[in-house]
Parts: C-alpha cells; sequence; structure tokens
C-alpha cells in the first residue's frame, strides 16, 4: 500500500492509550512533568532501555514496561510535557504513605528521578476495594476536615482527598472500587487523573495573569490621558501620535507573553470541563464534591485569565480607535492646508496669467517696432533708386496691419502649443 506518510500518526491519535488494568488493592505514583524540547532526546532515551514496545506497537508519544521488583510504568508524551505511572500492586501499601522508603521502590524511583522535566503534578492514589476498607483508612490520612472532597464516581465508585501537598510532594487520593468492572474502573481513574492534571496546567496562567494586570492598569491609565490630551488643541498631533505608537507596542507586548498561555489555559479548561462530566460525579452528604471544588477554586482563577485577555483585547482596540481618530485629524488638517495651497497657487496662476497677457500686448508693440524699423530702413534705401516713395507714410501705413498681423500669428501659435 502506498500509505500517506502521516497515516499511522493519525491512525494512533485516534486510539486512546489507556493505562494497563490497575492493581486493586494497589497504589499509583503519577509524575506530570514539563520537558523541554532540547530534553526530548535524553527522555527518550532512558525511557527505551526499559521499554517492552517494539516493531508496529511501539508509539513515540507512548512507551510502557515493566521495572525491578515487578513494577508497571507507562509513559506518554504530551503537547506540554510528559506524564509517567507507576502501577504497584500491594496489600499493605506502605507505598502510599511513603514510597521512598520502600526498598523494593528505591530503584524504581532512582530511575524516574533521571527523567528530565519539572515536575508540575505528582499523585499517590492508594486503591481500594470497599467503601468501607477506604472509610476505616481516611481518619490516618489526617485530610483536613473542612477541605476533604469526597464524592462517587460513575455511581459505585469513591474517591477522598484534601488536594494538598505533603511533605514530600506528592499529593494522596484514596479511592475505593466498590462493584464498578475493574476495566471501567482503569478508565475512571485515568480520568480522574487527567483532570486534576488539566486543571494544574490550566492554573500555570494565573500566575501569568496576575502579574500582567498592573501593566494593564497602567495602559490603561495612559490611554484615558491620551484620550483626554488627543481634545486639547494645544498638543502636537506627533507627540500624540508617537505616545499612542508607544503604547500600542506595549500592548502588543503583553499580547505576545500571554498569547500562548492563556490559549493553553482555555483549552485546558475545557477539557477539565469534560472529564467533569464524564466522571458522573455524585455528591455525597457533609463532603464537597470534585464539582464543589472546582466552582470553588479553579472556576474563578479561569475567569481571571479570561478577562486579563478580553481586558488586554479592548485596550489594543481603544488604543487603535483613539489612533485612527488622530490620523483622521491629522489627515484632515493636511487637506486643509493642501486645498489652502491650492487656492494660493490658484492665485499665483491666476495673476501670472493676468502678467502673461500683458506681457504678451506688450510683446507684439515691440515686435511691430522692430518690425516697421527694418522696413522703414528699407524703404529709405530704396527711396535712392524711386524717389518718389515716401518712407514716414509707408511705414504709418503699415503700422495698423502689421500689429494686427503679429497679433493672429502669436494667437495661431499658443493655440497649437497648449491645444486650445
Amino acid at each position: 500500500m502506498r500509505e500517506h506518510e502521516l497515516r499511522r500518526q493519525v491512525v494512533g491519535e485516534m486510539h486512546l492509550r489507556r493505562w494497563p488494568s490497575v492493581p486493586v488493592p494497589g497504589v499509583i505514583l503519577q509524575w506530570v512533568t514539563e520537558v523541554e524540547a532540547n530534553e526530548r532526546d535524553e527522555e527518550l532515551a532512558v525511557l527505551d532501555r526499559h521499554s517492552n514496545l517494539t516493531g508496529d506497537d511501539a508509539h513515540p508519544r507512548h512507551r510502557e514496561g515493566t521495572l525491578p521488583k515487578g513494577v508497571r510504568f507507562a509513559w506518554e508524551r504530551h503537547s506540554e510535557g510528559s506524564s509517567l505511572t507507576l502501577f504497584i500492586a500491594c496489600t499493605e501499601c506502605d507505598a502510599f504513605r511513603a514510597p521512598r522508603e520502600q526498598a523494593d521502590l528505591q530503584g524504581p524511583l532512582a530511575w524516574v528521578d533521571s527523567l528530565p522535566g519539572k515536575i508540575i503534578r505528582a499523585t499517590a492514589i492508594h486503591l481500594v476495594e470497599s467503601e468501607a476498607e477506604a472509610e476505616a483508612i481516611v481518619p490516618t490520612l489526617a485530610f483536613s476536615p473542612s477541605e476533604t472532597v469526597s464524592c462517587r464516581l460513575q455511581g459505585t465508585a469513591r474517591m477522598w482527598s484534601d488536594f494538598k501537598l505533603w511533605p514530600d510532594g506528592f499529593g494522596r487520593l484514596l479511592v475505593s472500587a466498590g462493584e464498578t468492572d475493574r476495566r471501567d474502573f482503569t478508565r475512571l481513574l485515568q480520568r480522574l487523573q487527567e483532570l486534576g492534571n488539566y486543571r494544574n496546567k490550566a492554573l500555570l496562567g494565573l500566575p501569568e495573569a496576575q502579574a500582567v494586570w498592573p501593566r494593564l492598569d497602567a495602559a490603561e491609565e495612559r490611554l484615558a490621558t491620551l484620550s483626554q490630551r488627543v481634545t486639547n488643541a494645544q498638543e502636537t498631533d506627533d507627540a500624540l501620535l508617537q505616545e499612542l505608537s508607544n503604547l500600542s507596542l506595549e500592548l502588543m507586548a503583553v499580547a505576545a507573553s500571554i498569547n500562548y498561555r492563556m490559549s493553553a489555559t482555555a483549552a485546558y479548561a475545557r477539557l477539565v470541563e469534560d472529564r467533569l462530566e464524564q466522571l458522573q460525579i455524585t455528591p455525597i452528604n457533609g463532603f464537597a464534591s470534585l464539582e464543589d471544588f472546582t466552582e470553588r477554586r479553579f472556576l474563578p482563577a479561569m475567569r481571571t485569565c479570561s478577562a486579563v485577555v478580553e481586558r488586554e483585547r479592548q485596550l489594543a482596540l481603544r488604543a487603535s480607535q483613539l489612533s485612527s481618530l488622530l490620523r483622521a485629524r491629522i489627515d484632515t488638517r493636511i487637506e486643509n492646508q493642501n486645498a489652502e495651497l491650492l487656492r494660493s497657487m490658484e492665485q499665483s496662476s491666476s495673476r501670472q496669467l493676468r502678467l502673461q497677457q500683458l506681457v504678451e500686448g506688450f510683446s507684439v508693440v515691440a515686435i511691430t517696432y522692430y518690425l516697421l524699423s527694418l522696413v522703414a530702413y528699407g524703404l529709405k534705401g530704396a527711396g535712392h533708386a524711386w524717389p518718389g516713395i515716401d518712407p514716414e507714410l509707408a511705414v504709418a501705413i503699415l503700422v495698423l496691419p502689421t500689429m494686427l498681423t503679429i497679433w493672429l500669428v502669436l494667437r495661431l501659435v499658443k493655440r497649437r502649443v497648449l491645444g486650445g
């Protein structure tokens, strides 16, 4: 088959890379990292030393394998960074409380630490069979009572967490499977983790939005001042236009600095909404649900980011409109100046025309005078041969016809030259 070079890549995108079946009881450790482009080759080199995917099963954005002590892992590359998940089957599950103190995890965790990237989210999930087992464990986890989130997921599964970081840097979740089918339970856990991962990635935009807000305050104040100065007739247009251009450049710099992160934040926020809907959350009396937690903390942050984007857009639009008004005023002044200049040129041309006509009349007289002078000399010379000729009378008779002839010749030449 003559395949398109991207066929297998796009087909691979349509097949969700699912986790392997999760162990219950067991522990899941997951890290979500931000990896720079120049660290990708190093990351893949570390992963491939432990990957069991070969041939057509290999995927450039997915690896899975088995580490020492039977710990399974799954890695996936994302648009921003990567995620790495360890699946640990256990009965006592001490790996949930203190994973770095477990001898069996020293090797796998050392391997995880060798991977490049900065951690955005690290989560330890304790999986148990029944809700009763989970309720016996909850009091030992020191979750903040006022901030504990608990709800049922897809009817029978249930989760507990306060979404705070423990001293070792992990957040903790406790999840009971209940009567959920194990394959559905695996998908549920993956969606639950994606909810938190996308939430953290979306929240990366909040510090940037908060940092840029004072710059927008200053820009809005400058814009208001410029709007007032534009109405002042004593302000020079060049100075106002220069300041407006500087303000527009400042707003463009703000937009360039936040555009990528704000766009990513909006996309992640939509994914969070999708995952919340897919989890089919059922609230439990006495506890905040995932929806409550999201509405109380996450949605206001997303609205702040949206407000920053909209405010920047509005300020840029207002600056553009003010600049257009100022340019229109400048253009009007230039047109008025041009009109005055044209009127002045018209008056000058009219004066020049009258002067030219006057000079033209003098030219007829002058040419007639010089021509008749030549004729007079000729007639005087001819008087010696023909004594009957009176030169003065002849010149007097020729004055008017000569003047008229010269005037007609000049008009004819003028019409031909000017095309009139």
